[in-house]
């Protein structure tokens, strides 16, 4: 756990077009003692423009990690989180499902498509901060994850 507080902060990918779970991640992770830089997009074209480093994007870290929601404007979550996992470059990046929907469509396409993981949203906000540290504790601090160089 101390090796990634040494080291230069974790990028996260944050892909939300939800304002308010926007500010309730934020608030979640500024609770935590793991050292990370969350980016925020709020649409799945935007989230590919960053990941490919196009446009405005051009000089975006890697992220680490991806919070993907399915439900976003202009390029559906579904579609990203594929692109995502067919492009050599960024398939080894985790991708975490975060997002309202608990259909179990939704659950087995997001597995089929190699999502790493899979989490239903809580509405109340205490249970929503919980599963965000959840997900920074295991993911940022128990997995090993590929450094920048390596994805």
């Amino acid at each position: 756990m101390i090796t990634h507080m040494l080291q230069a902060p974790l990028e996260m990918l944050l892909v939300e077009d939800n304002p308010d779970d926007v500010d309730l991640t934020i608030e979640a992770l500024e609770d935590t003692k793991v050292a990370n830089r969350l980016h925020v997009v709020t649409d799945g074209v935007a989230a590919l423009s960053f990941l490919r480093r196009e446009g405005k994007y051009a000089q975006a870290p890697r992220p680490a990690i991806i919070l993907l929601d399915l439900n976003l404007p202009k390029k559906d979550g579904r579609e990203v989180l594929a692109d995502i996992k067919a492009d050599p470059v960024l398939r080894r990046i985790p991708v975490i499902v975060l997002t309202t929907s608990s259909s179990q469509d939704d659950i087995q396409r997001a597995y089929a498509m190699h999502a790493n993981c899979y989490i239903t949203k809580p509405v109340d906000f205490e249970q929503f901060v919980q599963v965000v540290q959840a997900i920074e504790n295991f993911w940022l601090t128990m997995v090993q994850l590929p450094t920048a160089g390596q994805q």
